[in-house]
């Protein structure tokens, strides 16, 4: 059973048929792709597994469980956790409450601290950034912030967007090692990238987006080898 499964999820905004019946499932210990140009619906297709846009039609389920209309704060409590394009960390926060703000929807103590020294081994040197101010990190401190953040909401799957944008090539290389940590601890990861040779390098498997709908899926290999791939989106 799929972790998280999405099933002909159609989304408008306003008269605009933005999602046409888009459906891809992410599986336990997987990194999982979504590719395509901009405009594509990569982000809208974030938006509404993680229940920021209406869906007009379609299911969303976690570990077999239909979601239905249910609250973004409430799909936070249930494991559905997303970090979005741009990072947008609270900059005037110290990089520990940001990690707090992370924990928000959590009660137990002793867990949010099992989390928080899970996540600071995961990213070291967010330790040695505890005190600072979040906006004063670099890029990629800052997205690995980030990350940290929806961690401590601990996710049973997390939904990347983005994660490379802006950065430099060494910090992506960072960032896309951390993504593979995060699989590696046990949390599925759905990653919409606009590097989709980085992207299909590190996912398990991956779906191409065209005008809202998934015009192909496969393997990253088969996706990697495939000549249409090859021709549009990795140069």
């Amino acid at each position: 059973m799929a972790v998280l499964d999405v099933q002909n999820l159609h989304v408008f905004y306003g008269q605009i048929h933005a999602l046409h019946g888009v459906s891809l499932s992410v599986d336990k210990d997987e990194i999982v792709t979504l590719i395509g140009a901009n405009g594509a619906g990569k982000t809208t297709t974030l938006g509404a597994i993680s229940g920021v846009l209406p869906v007009a039609e379609g299911e969303v389920s976690l570990d077999g469980q239909p979601l239905g209309k249910i609250m973004p704060h409430d799909l936070v409590k249930m494991g559905i956790v997303q970090v979005p394009e741009g990072r947008r960390i609270f900059g005037r926060l110290t990089v520990e409450e940001n990690l707090g703000m992370g924990a928000f929807v959590r009660k137990d103590k002793d867990g949010i601290v099992e989390s928080r020294e899970r996540v600071l081994e995961m990213f070291p040197v967010l330790k040695e950034r505890m005190g600072q101010v979040a906006g004063t990190l670099s890029g990629g401190e800052q997205q690995m912030l980030a990350m940290a953040r929806g961690l401590m909401s601990r996710p049973r799957v997390l939904l990347l967007d983005e994660p490379s944008m802006g950065l430099a090539p060494m910090l992506v290389e960072q960032v896309f090692g951390a993504v593979q940590q995060v699989r590696d601890q046990g949390v599925p990861v759905l990653l919409v990238e606009q590097n989709a040779f980085m992207a299909l390098q590190i996912a398990d498997r991956g779906y191409v987006m065209e005008t809202g709908e998934i015009s192909l899926q496969g393997s990253n290999r088969e996706l990697l080898e495939n000549e249409d791939v090859k021709r549009a989106y990795l140069g």
